[in-house]
């Protein structure tokens, strides 16, 4: 039986063993962005422990296998996975950015005074929304269709054009993952201040909700919809 190992791509890893971005968001290691580097890479990155880590993802890899039912994100047509699987996630993050901008600047307005990081905190969330915003618009007015196209009738004019909208769209991953580290960081990992209200607890619960939930969106889009259009351009 095929098992993971420590040389494998994080990406691989994850589109194997779906399960395995929990494992991985628990230890903070990114497998969207960052999908691209070995097991190895991360988790001397992270200073981790490689046999305790790759136990847990084997085990969690026999377990999968053994109750594995219908069909998987990888398994799943192009299309079938822009609509069932990647589609959800433009909604939920369509739904929870204006909420997260909003409250940030809230506890600004509250405890800005007191908390100076607040500042810098409301300009990334600002950011990120801006910069979400006008990428999901792309994505699905311009690289969704273009993909399904292709998908219907492929030929190498259309696998180019694909192909050049899938690179702009790996770059604003790149820098909405970037955000997302510089968040975390100056947050210090999300830990509320003591005179942190309610509102307070609620931004960071829900920045950290939209973390994780882009974390699954861009893998499901880096490493197994454009992979695909990748190892085709080959």
């Amino acid at each position: 039986m095929e098992q993971i190992k420590i040389n494998q791509k994080l990406g691989e890893i994850v589109t194997m063993l779906p399960n395995a971005s929990e494992i991985f968001k628990n230890a903070q290691i990114d497998f969207c962005c960052g999908g691209h580097r070995t097991l190895k890479e991360a988790v001397s990155e992270k200073g981790l422990d490689q046999e305790v880590l790759l136990n847990q993802l084997n085990a969690a890899y026999q377990k999968f296998i053994e109750k594995a039912e219908g069909e998987i994100p990888a398994t799943a047509s192009d299309i079938d996975l822009i609509d069932s699987y990647i589609m959800p996630h433009h909604v939920f993050t369509k739904q929870i950015l204006p909420e997260i901008s909003e409250l940030a600047g809230t506890i600004l307005r509250v405890h800005g005074a007191n908390h100076r990081e607040l500042f810098t905190i409301h300009k990334l969330v600002r950011n990120l929304e801006a910069d979400l915003e006008q990428h999901l618009i792309k994505e699905e007015t311009i690289l969704f269709p273009a993909i399904k196209e292709y998908a219907l009738n492929p030929d190498e004019n259309k696998l180019r054009q694909v192909m050049e909208q899938i690179n702009e769209t790996e770059d604003e991953h790149d820098t909405a993952g970037a955000i997302l580290k510089e968040l975390r960081v100056i947050t210090n990992e999300y830990s509320v201040p003591d005179d942190g209200c309610a509102t307070y607890d609620l931004t960071y619960e829900l920045i950290q909700r939209l973390e994780s939930d882009l974390f699954e969106h861009i893998h499901l889009e880096n490493n197994i919809l454009f992979n695909r259009f990748e190892l085709k351009a080959v």
